[in-house]
């Protein structure tokens, strides 16, 4: 199948499915193969040595076996969402049909589409997709590079030693003041007693 005959849509998934518990998305399988067909010969295989297993070991999936003469093997495999997908299975061997079958089981049932854009989101914006230049000067598009202005590293004029330094000489500052405050509010008080 070629992306020309696909609808172009978004690509969507089950919501929340795995968050909490996980909800096999898969309802029913339907095999329909040929008794005497040699075509439908791997099918039949995997129906007398695997499907059994299959089925005690997927509880959730009901397991249909349709034999119908003179017709080539398929699966049908019916989803919670109502999308229901068929696989020919005419001519595969045994270990084609589990891997069949287990993608079968695995898949969500959301049709196969175009994906419009690679990107998705579920609010579109009308600002536009954010790039690594939204925010900056448009002088940069017209300047040949490498450019003496933009290429310099900017140092700030006060370094973190120095910051750090001049908090540390502030707070002494401080606490003298609040020091001599305290000293002159005594010395006011024994005054006056």
């Amino acid at each position: 199948m070629s992306f020309n005959s696909l609808p172009p849509s978004k690509l969507i998934n089950v919501g929340q499915n795995g968050v909490g518990r996980y909800v096999c998305q898969l309802m029913r399988i339907t095999f329909r193969f040929c008794k005497h067909n040699s075509s439908s010969r791997g099918t039949r295989d995997f129906i007398e040595n695997y499907l059994v297993d299959f089925a005690r070991k997927h509880p959730s999936i009901v397991v249909y076996v349709k034999p119908r003469r003179h017709r080539g093997a398929s699966i049908k495999a019916d989803y919670l969402n109502g999308n229901s997908h068929t696989t020919n299975l005419k001519g595969m061997d045994m270990d084609e049909i589990c891997k069949w079958v287990e993608l079968a089981r695995t898949r969500s049932g959301v049709d196969v589409v175009k994906k419009t854009k690679p990107f998705q989101t579920h609010v579109p914006s009308i600002q536009g997709v954010w790039h690594p230049f939204l925010f900056k000067d448009p002088a940069v598009n017209l300047r040949t590079f490498p450019d003496p202005h933009y290429g310099r590293f900017t140092v700030n004029q006060v370094t973190a030693t120095e910051r750090v330094l001049q908090l540390a000489e502030r707070m002494k500052q401080l606490e003298l003041q609040d020091g001599n405050s305290d000293i002159g509010s005594v010395k006011s008080e024994r005054s006056e007693s």
